[in-house]
């Protein structure tokens, strides 16, 4: 593995969870070699096994670098792709989810009282890639309602918030509307996470064996790579690099995704960071799946292949 990569900041819980395969255990010994090359000492990690048991997470058998981990829970969501806004991503990606030009409005007055419901509402808002316009009045691109709905019915708020929809939003004196996605979405922010994701996707495919085939396979222009045939892997990786890569590029990935509204191409500027670093995390996740000795669906394999290879493949 190239000792010239800087590493991912990958949190030593979230790389637990990560290593979770499909019967629910975590190998210690993969744990550890992970960890190794992630930086993280033996002292961290036995520590953050430690606080996961305590808090019922995982159970522990045996001892040391032997030992197994056994989820008592989902142990992968907080590093898990949310299919449906992944997959959503890629439609936009190959052009097949246009804007319509329609702008979803919700709008709620929530009393002091239910402050604690009023944030919640607020925050599965910027979840889903709203974005406040002034106090109490959110807006989106994409039509979410049925989740806003959803939420404000699990908090008994649904009587407090209003739907509704316009072909004509003006902010001040902004109404262009790529004028009033800059303005009212970091997309700076956003495009500075998916450059670090492309350049540690072409990282990673480089140190695969595959750096020649990267450019010729996704165009500088965006255009998504899961649609190229994956090919075999030319690399040498060991199982324990072929994981810390895993681990990386999903962290990364993660980052990248979550705070991203997913505003149509119509409203970004061209072009757009995230369309090459989807298109290329889905050829380096290929790659991955390829680069190891065991099947994808081996049951040795930690379950975040699966779960990345259902929705990149």
């Amino acid at each position: 593995m190239n000792a010239g990569r800087s590493r991912v900041d990958v949190p030593t819980r979230l790389l637990v969870h990560a290593l979770v395969r499909e019967d629910g255990t975590v190998d210690a010994g993969e744990l550890y070699a992970v960890a190794g090359i992630l930086q993280m000492t033996d002292q961290q990690v036995r520590l953050c096994v430690k606080r996961l048991v305590a808090e019922g997470r995982f159970t522990h058998e045996g001892r040391g670098r032997k030992a197994v981990l056994r989820a008592t829970r989902d142990a992968v969501g907080s590093i898990a792709p949310d299919a449906g806004f992944v997959r959503h991503a890629y439609r936009q990606d190959r052009g097949l989810a246009p804007w319509d030009g329609v702008w979803h409005l919700f709008a709620f007055a929530v009393p002091e009282a239910r402050r604690a419901a009023r944030d919640a509402l607020r925050d599965r808002l910027l979840q889903l890639g709203a974005a406040p316009v002034q106090g109490g009045l959110y807006v989106s691109a994409n039509p979410i309602e049925e989740f806003v709905e959803a939420e404000a019915r699990s908090l008994d708020l649904l009587s407090a918030v209003t739907f509704l929809t316009s072909g004509d939003l003006r902010v001040g004196a902004v109404d262009r509307p790529a004028d009033l996605a800059a303005s009212l979405w970091p997309l700076t922010e956003i495009a500075e996470r998916y450059e670090r994701l492309a350049a540690l996707a072409e990282s990673c495919l480089s140190e695969i064996g595959r750096e020649g085939e990267i450019e010729s396979e996704v165009g500088r222009g965006g255009g998504s790579a899961s649609d190229s045939d994956g090919g075999g892997a030319g690399g040498e990786l060991s199982e324990a690099e072929r994981l810390t890569m895993a681990v990386e590029l999903a962290a990364e990935f993660t980052r990248a995704l979550e705070p991203d509204p997913l505003l149509p191409p119509e409203l970004l500027p061209h072009p757009w960071p995230g369309s090459r670093a989807r298109a290329l995390t889905a050829t380096c996740w290929s790659r991955l799946l390829d680069a190891g000795p065991e099947s994808a669906a081996s049951a040795q394999l930690p379950r975040l292949f699966r779960l990345y290879g259902d929705v990149l493949g």
